[in-house]
This record gives structure tokens, C-alpha cells and sequence, in this order.
């Protein structure tokens, strides 16, 4: 698990899962992440997030920025976590599977 994909959720507002594995040079990614937002690179999380929220209705339990991909976990009411991908520079929905 990337340090980005453990800060991600610290964008969104919501403390990680386990704020001690936040690793080194964390901030620096985060800030990373944020200017590529502000600069156009990559749409706004919440943005992917809303959508995926409304694919798959649930509880939020991870966000990964990898590759140029945002990979989304939701819990479901059903128990099934879904994993959605999306495309960080367009926002497009590049899948959605079980995990």
C-alpha cells in the first residue's frame, strides 16, 4: 500500500484506517496530489468519489492514487467490498469489480 494511498482519505476528511502506518515523505505526496488538482492534471477526489458513492452506495473504506488511476473500496450494506477504478485525469470509470 502506497503512502498516497494511505493520505488520500485525509483529503476527503476521514482519518486512515491506521494513522501510524502513515509513512515518511507522506505530506510531500499529499501536497503532490493537491496541486495536480489545482493545476487540471487529475479531477478532484470527491468528485470520483461522489460518483462511485453513487454506483455502489456504502461505507468509503480505502483511496489509492496509483498510476495515474484512483482505486476506490466501498463496503456495501450487502458485505461486499466493490473496487472501482477511475481514470485520475478524466475522471472516467475504468472499472468496477469485487474485491
Amino acid at each position: 500500500m502506497s503512502a498516497v494511498s494511505l493520505l488520500l482519505p485525509l483529503l476527503l476528511g476521514i482519518a486512515p484506517q491506521d494513522p501510524a502506518r502513515v509513512l515518511d515523505g507522506g505530506a510531500r505526496q499529499q501536497d503532490a496530489v493537491r496541486q495536480a488538482v489545482r493545476q487540471g492534471r487529475y479531477v478532484p477526489l470527491e468528485q470520483v468519489v461522489a460518483d462511485a458513492l453513487r454506483r455502489y452506495p456504502g461505507k468509503l473504506v480505502e483511496v489509492e492514487l496509483d498510476d495515474d488511476r484512483y482505486e476506490i473500496e466501498i463496503l456495501g450494506a450487502n458485505g461486499v467490498v466493490m473496487e472501482l477504478d477511475y481514470d485520475a485525469r478524466s475522471g472516467r470509470l475504468l472499472k468496477m469489480e469485487e474485491d
